[in-house]
């Protein structure tokens, strides 16, 4: 929702004119009364779709077969079709695991039938869109992205037209990077190691593979 509202407000060209000794340099969008598609039924999107009905959007769904079953279930709008859930959403959100099965899921016909001066976010994982896809998408100037991932991570290429495209807001990878979430995450993880060196290893899931006697 960050990355949806700076990209449609122009947040950081507006932060960027007023610290350059300027004023408005352009006029935004409004969310309220647009269409977020959001691709991937999964508790995050599910999340995100609050948040957007919260301030007055529209949403619709796609995701797996087993995922628009589910959604149908729980009365949520799902598109009629592939086709018409790129067409007819102003914003397009990804929200899929990436596996063998979801690699390159999102493909050139799907950006190319995006409407014009739409708006296509990924904090999911780069993999989900084919290979060089969004570059060429955003390099004719048609759609507009907000990207957290990346093929390269860390990607220093200044040349990289994700970074460059004055139509991509890019962010290096922090979706998750919060202090609260490394709280939770190194707590966890120090319970595990303290855990383990006592002799009593905790959250196992191959709990056959431990053996005591290679502690020393």
């Amino acid at each position: 929702m960050a990355l949806i509202l700076a990209s449609y407000r122009q947040i950081p060209q507006q932060v960027a004119s007023i610290r350059a000794g300027e004023w408005q340099m352009g006029v935004g969008r409004t969310l309220r009364g647009r269409t977020l598609g959001l691709y991937g039924y999964g508790r995050i999107a599910k999340a995100v779709a609050g948040y957007a009905e919260a301030i007055g959007m529209n949403v619709q769904w796609w995701a797996s077969d087993a995922g628009r079953e589910r959604a149908i279930k729980e009365g949520a709008r799902v598109a009629e079709s592939r086709e018409v859930f790129f067409n007819s959403s102003d914003i397009v959100s990804l929200h899929v695991r990436l596996k063998p099965e979801t690699c390159g899921i999102i493909t050139e016909a799907d950006l190319a039938n995006m409407q014009s001066r739409a708006l296509l976010v990924n904090t999911s994982r780069s993999g989900l869109i084919a290979t060089g896809v969004l570059e060429a998408e955003v390099a004719c100037g048609r759609i507009f992205a907000a990207v957290d991932v990346f093929d390269q991570e860390p990607l220093r290429d200044r040349d990289n037209g994700l970074l460059t495209h004055p139509n991509v807001l890019p962010t290096p990878h922090v979706g998750y990077v919060t202090e609260d979430e490394f709280d939770l995450q190194f707590s966890d993880i120090f319970d595990q190691v303290n855990a383990y060196a006592a002799g009593k290893p905790i959250h196992m899931i191959n709990s056959e593979a431990y053996a005591p006697s290679a502690n020393l």
